[in-house]
């Protein structure tokens, strides 16, 4: 449970970071090339990864994962711009049902009475939590895509994820190098395809140097520490799964009532409470099991 809640923490520190970030102006494609060149130095100097290629190397994997983190990223920001932040944050958030899904049909997890309790406590709490006054209108019909992809891609990258926990052949902390360092690649095309299309000068500022350090730093520990508590509960993957969307949830909400202002209603207060009780379900479940 320890590595799960220094996953969330990192978490919610790169979603504050991200909030700053859009009051700064600051080129979100410059933020998430820094971001990975920051992970792939410090998996690099902490891992020391085997560069060797074994006969059962994760290729599918590292590649399947090192294009869906710079996209959804991209996805992420237009889906915010096009069709407004409280869509978005809707379809990552319902996003769990994919990796709950995969827990039962392709973990083979025994899914108890209780833990199914927690679950429907918990997508009630998102419901009430992300109700809120929505005054963003989709800009285009083809614009709803954007969250079909952020959906899935939230979905999809979670599932990977406990796949890469609980792949032994290759030790994760050299999968996750390998994918830092492919996302970093990527990333470094698309933007430079991207300045040479709109004829553009390369051009950054220390603050942008300094933000995407910082994010670089908390993404990599986000991953770490999720890829940890999912080798922690390895027989048990929605504890983990619903223990993360719902505490980033909770305390996301309250960093943005107490920090940024943000306004609650009684919904999103019965919201919160709800959470409270699907996380306390979900620990007694597992500390019961």
């Amino acid at each position: 449970m320890f590595y799960l809640i220094l996953s969330i923490l990192s978490s919610i520190s790169v979603g504050v970071f991200l909030k700053v970030l859009k009051k700064n102006k600051t080129d979100i494609f410059q933020i998430i090339i820094l971001n990975y060149i920051t992970t792939v130095f410090l998996s690099f100097l902490i891992f020391k990864p085997n560069i060797q290629f074994s006969d059962n190397f994760p290729f599918l994997l590292i590649s399947s994962l090192g294009i869906l983190l710079p996209t959804i990223f991209v996805m992420q920001y237009l889906s915010i711009k096009n069709t407004g932040i409280i869509k978005t944050d809707i379809a990552q958030r319902m996003s769990l049902f994919i990796p709950i899904l995969a827990s039962i049909f392709i973990f083979k997890e025994d899914i108890s009475n209780l833990k199914y309790i927690a679950l429907l406590i918990g997508f009630l709490s998102i419901g009430f939590i992300l109700k809120k006054e929505d005054n963003s209108n989709i800009k285009t019909k083809y614009s709803f895509l954007y969250l079909v992809f952020v959906f899935f891609g939230f979905g999809i990258i979670d599932i990977c994820f406990k796949q890469v926990a609980l792949y032994s052949t290759t030790p994760y902390t050299t999968t996750l190098f390998f994918i830092f360092s492919m996302a970093l690649i990527l990333s470094i095309i698309f933007y430079g395809s991207y300045l040479k299309i709109i004829n553009q000068r390369f051009i950054i500022t220390k603050k942008t140097v300094l933000f995407g350090s910082l994010i670089g730093v908390l993404n990599f520990m986000n991953i770490y520490f999720y890829l940890n508590a999912h080798k922690a509960f390895s027989s048990n993957p929605t504890v983990v799964f619903a223990g993360m969307n719902y505490g980033v949830i909770l305390l996301g909400t309250l960093i943005g009532y107490f920090y940024f202002k943000e306004k609650l209603s009684k919904l999103n207060v019965l919201g919160l409470l709800l959470s409270v009780i699907s996380i306390g379900l979900l620990i007694y479940s597992q500390l019961s099991s």
